[in-house]
C-alpha cells in the first residue's frame, strides 16, 4: 500500500529539451493551421465558392493545390525538423522558417469575412510562432569542455 505524500510536497518539474518545446509548437500550430480552415467551411458560402472552382479569390487549380500543400507541408516537417537536425542547423531553421510564416499567417485573414474567427485563429498562430522564435532564439549554449588551460593545470596538480 502506498503512502500519500503530502500536498506540499514539490512536483516534479523536469526541464523539456528545445528540441521537444520546438516539436510541441509547430504540433500545435499545425493543428489550429488545419482547424481554422476546417471550420471555415461551416461560413456560409464557402463550400458553394469551392463547388464552383474559387477559393477566396484564387481558381481552383493544381498550382493552387499545390501551393496550399507546401504552405501545410513546411511546418509538418518542421516537426521532424526539431527533432532531428543538428542543434545550429536546427535553430536557424527554426527561427527562419517561424519568421516566414508570420506574414503568410497574417495574410490568411485578407478578404475573411468572418474576422473574430479568423483573428482569432492569426493571433493564437501568432502566438505560437513567437514561442517558437523565442524558444529558438533562448536555446541554451553548452559550456565548452575541458580547456587546455585546464588540463595543463590539472596535470601541473598530479606532478606534485
Amino acid at each position: 500500500m502506498r503512502t500519500r505524500q503530502p500536498i506540499t510536497a514539490a512536483l516534479d518539474d523536469a526541464p523539456i529539451s528545445v528540441r521537444v518545446k520546438l516539436a510541441g509548437a509547430w504540433t500545435s500550430f499545425m493543428f489550429l493551421y488545419a482547424y481554422v480552415d476546417i471550420l471555415n467551411f461551416f461560413t456560409p458560402g464557402v463550400v458553394e465558392d469551392i463547388l464552383d472552382g474559387k477559393v477566396f479569390e484564387f481558381d481552383l487549380s493544381q498550382t493552387f493545390s499545390t501551393a496550399a500543400l507546401t504552405l501545410v507541408a513546411i511546418p509538418i516537417f518542421m516537426v521532424v525538423v526539431s527533432m532531428t537536425l543538428p542543434a545550429r542547423v536546427n535553430r536557424m531553421t527554426n527561427l527562419i522558417v517561424a519568421l516566414l510564416y508570420v506574414p503568410v499567417t497574417v495574410f490568411n485573414v485578407v478578404g475573411a469575412s468572418w474576422l473574430l474567427f479568423y483573428g482569432l485563429g492569426i493571433v493564437l498562430e501568432l502566438i505560437l510562432l513567437a514561442l517558437i522564435v523565442r524558444f529558438a532564439w533562448t536555446w541554451p549554449r553548452t559550456a565548452p569542455s575541458v580547456t587546455a588551460a585546464t588540463r595543463s593545470g590539472r596535470e601541473a596538480l598530479e606532478m606534485t
